[in-house]
């Protein structure tokens, strides 16, 4: 499995950044605990994962300047591995209406107002000072919970 810095933790999910940054500040939410199926989440860690999307928003507004952001639970690839283990989590991609600098390097939503691309064949693996330098970033905008 890929180096994926976590950026915070709440009781129930934790938030780590994605080595793929073709949307700035892209980041895996998975569930803390094992547990395949969404409709087995419970009420208290579906209440605390509002106040995971409400923080990384938040936060990542603060920022880079996100302009929206698109949410997915999918959880196709364990399907296709033999030893079957899904295990919840969401995909969550920070939008872009303008180019955001991070770092010196520039980054701009290729797609911004449409779906985002094919994860299969449309990357932007970022060197692991430029990851370190969006994680840095991001837990300073993250630190504190949103009241």
């Amino acid at each position: 499995m890929p180096y994926r810095p976590t950026i915070f933790e709440t009781e129930y999910w934790r938030v780590d950044l994605a080595e793929d940054q073709l949307y700035l500040g892209r980041c895996y939410v998975p569930l803390k605990r094992s547990c395949g199926d969404l409709a087995e989440v419970s009420e208290e860690e579906i209440l605390d994962f509002l106040v995971v999307v409400r923080r990384f928003e938040c936060g990542v507004r603060e920022a880079f300047g996100a302009t929206m952001f698109n949410w997915a639970c999918l959880m196709n690839n364990a399907y296709q591995e033999p030893d079957l283990k899904p295990q919840v989590h969401w995909h969550v991609r920070p939008r872009y209406a303008q180019p955001t600098a991070v770092a010196g390097e520039t980054f701009a939503d290729p797609n911004f107002g449409h779906h985002y691309l094919r994860e299969d064949t449309d990357k932007r693996i970022v060197s692991s000072e430029m990851l370190a330098a969006i994680a840095r970033t991001l837990r300073e905008h993250l630190a504190h919970p949103v009241d």
